[in-house]
């Protein structure tokens, strides 16, 4: 009885030692995606603001817009940002699945009363030690 009391305080403790290995999008992450045959870059910044995250998400062509409604559930980030191209504003929202440094996931727009989507990938900036 002893051993098997034993074995399910190991099992319980090892459990939630593993929930505490939670996902953590706080960095600077270079972004790839493609459009319409272009391979384009942005660079998303990630921070606590309290027990909050927020951030910005900067294109070669516009700096830092502020990224609204950042959430992460388990290993998914979600937000969304502001793209402006040409006099134009394009929201654009964001689901990425985060492994570790990298992420993969998609962007959603409407253009011209048309929803698109693609694909887009990052890498987490290595922090300086």
């Amino acid at each position: 009885m002893k051993a098997i009391l034993s074995m399910a305080l190991v099992l319980c403790v090892c459990g939630f030692a593993g929930a505490a290995d939670k996902v953590d999008p706080v960095g600077t992450w270079n972004c790839e995606y493609e459009i319409s045959g272009l391979k384009l870059t942005a660079t998303l910044t990630i921070k606590k603001d309290g027990d909050k995250l927020a951030g910005t998400m900067s294109w070669p062509d516009q700096k830092d817009a502020k990224l609204k409604d950042v959430k992460l559930k388990d290993d998914t980030l979600t937000f969304s940002a502001v793209r402006k191209f040409m006099d134009n504003e394009f929201p654009l929202d964001f689901t990425l699945k985060i492994d570790g440094d990298k992420f993969k996931g998609k962007s959603a727009a409407e253009f011209m009363g048309n929803k698109q989507e693609f694909d887009i990938e990052g890498k987490r900036e290595k922090k300086d030690k």
